[in-house]
């Protein structure tokens, strides 16, 4: 695609999630123009169109009949992901993807398959990865500033009261594939394997605490064994009153890093000590997961539309995104069947 042509897109789905992604899209109107956005409630449509002015339909055949639409944002439901992607990549169209990929490991599986058979680029929602405090731990990690890793460890603190969870269909396994894992705790975990890799085997327990009534997991705790002898754990839960930032810590044969969702510290045994800093974290409160700002999903949707312009694979592929998901599954596997389980 030539790099003076502004690219076309649509928007599928119109919750809670889609706030930041219509704020990224107004900031880039110079690169991208928003043909549609559909929701299947009348209401929705109205003060999506009121609030952002941009075109909506009620009709979602209209997307993939349109010829001159380069790429989809779907951000509807898990369970409806891979169908969705399945008429995107038979209308030839690109597509970027709220997380989770799927409701199921089989159904991420097929959905990245689909993507990658059709020929049509795939982007997740991982807008973590976009952290400074983040991509500078992941430069320093490359330069080997750490050292050997020895040990990785994990931990999502999160707060929902039993009023979110009342919500249908949240946190139900035929809609949401899960609990804490699938809906919060992946983006932790994106990060993590993104910074040491795939752990090579688990084992824990995933557990519904007394906080919640609910269908699926909203506490997790597990172990991790990774291919070079590190280990590490694993903590996640929506019932730690009243949140708490998230939070990774690397040990190394030369150092430590620990970083949180704002900030993060760099110690080097050679006297070193780095310091970061990120002042438009956007990842929400720990408690309210919609309080945040939108530019991390801005610099999301840049790289993205970039990547469609250089015909290159964007950031966070599908095959990229999957590697959380088969985390998941595994730790999930483990507690279900009370052993240890191969990544």
């Amino acid at each position: 695609m030539p790099t003076s042509t502004k690219l076309r897109t649509a928007i599928i789905g119109l919750g809670m999630g889609a706030p930041p992604h219509a704020q990224s899209l107004l900031d880039l109107n110079d690169r991208v123009e928003v043909v549609g956005a559909f929701s299947p409630t009348a209401s929705r449509r109205e003060a999506f169109a009121k609030r952002y002015g941009m075109p909506v339909i009620d009709n979602m055949d209209a997307i993939f009949g349109d010829a001159s639409i380069d790429y989809v944002i779907i951000l509807t439901p898990p369970n409806s992901h891979l169908e969705l992607v399945q008429r995107a990549a038979a209308a030839g169209k690109h597509v970027l993807l709220e997380k989770p990929l799927d409701v199921t490991f089989e159904r991420s599986q097929q959905l990245v398959a689909t993507a990658r058979l059709a020929g049509i680029k795939l982007g997740v929602v991982f807008q973590r990865r976009f952290r400074t405090t983040f991509s500078e731990t992941v430069r320093l990690l490359s330069e080997g500033e750490l050292g050997e890793i020895i040990s990785v460890s994990m931990r999502l603190s999160n707060w929902r009261p039993q009023s979110y969870y009342d919500e249908p269909g949240r946190g139900t396994i035929a809609r949401d594939g899960g609990g804490v894992l699938l809906t919060q705790a992946i983006h932790t975990i994106d990060q993590m394997i993104t910074l040491v890799g795939l752990p090579t085997e688990v084992c824990g327990f995933a557990v519904t605490s007394r906080a919640h009534r609910m269908e699926t997991e909203d506490l997790v705790h597990a172990s991790m064994r990774f291919e070079n002898g590190a280990i590490g754990s694993l903590s996640a839960t929506t019932s730690a009153y009243p949140g708490y930032p998230d939070e990774i810590e690397i040990l190394g044969t030369k150092g430590s890093a620990r970083i949180g969702s704002d900030n993060g510290v760099i110690s080097l045994m050679d006297g070193r000590r780095i310091e970061l800093a990120d002042l438009s974290e956007d990842g929400g409160t720990v408690a309210d997961p919609m309080a945040f700002s939108h530019l991390k999903y801005r610099a999301l949707h840049e790289a993205f539309i970039e990547a469609l312009v250089e015909g290159r694979e964007p950031p966070v592929s599908g095959e990229e995104a999957l590697k959380a998901h088969q985390l998941i599954y595994a730790i999930l596997r483990a507690a279900d069947e009370g052993r240890t389980v191969k990544v």
